[in-house]
């Protein structure tokens, strides 16, 4: 119940985390609203274009957050893996995309470069996959708590015959 309750936590922050870094500047004071979730998918790569709200990297941050919420009430690890996985890979998609289009992607801390919104995406989806190893998952019905068969010995389907096994001979 702990690690279910700690994994949920985990899950939660990530998350909200997730949710939380498009509203903040991805590359060169950029936010990552701005990014059109087409252009990572065009061959044309990532444009100057602004883009609507969820027209944009929120978008598969937001389905990441509620397959994390689903995956809480279900208690699922693979379902939480999965969102951890979805918000990580957008991430990388995005520097993958963003160095194609720049010509190589650079950390600075005036302002130039990789911002915070970036770290924020990868560490939701650290969390988020944290969160899925320390999930227990659903508990699982143990054998004795299972229907077991009767305990009677099977008959033969003819008429008259004799159990099977056949009783102990109480010969000496």
């Amino acid at each position: 119940m702990i690690r279910n309750l700690l994994g949920s936590l985990l899950g939660l922050i990530g998350a909200a985390a997730a949710v939380w870094s498009p509203f903040r500047a991805w590359y060169d004071g950029r936010h990552g609203r701005d990014y059109r979730l087409a252009d990572l998918f065009s061959s044309g790569g990532i444009t100057d274009a602004k883009a609507a709200l969820f027209a944009s990297l929120l978008l598969p941050f937001c389905f990441a957050a509620v397959l994390a919420l689903v995956a809480i009430v279900l208690r699922s690890r693979a379902l939480m893996a999965l969102a951890g996985v979805v918000v990580l890979g957008f991430a990388v998609l995005w520097m993958v995309r963003q160095g194609q289009a720049v010509g190589g992607i650079s950390v600075g801390t005036d302002g130039k470069g990789i911002g915070a919104g970036v770290a924020s995406a990868f560490g939701a989806g650290a969390l988020l996959i944290l969160a899925a190893a320390v999930m227990r998952g659903r508990p699982r019905r143990r054998a004795r708590d299972r229907d077991l068969p009767p305990t009677t010995p099977a008959r033969s389907p003819r008429a008259g015959a004799e159990p099977w096994p056949p009783p102990p001979d109480d010969r000496p």
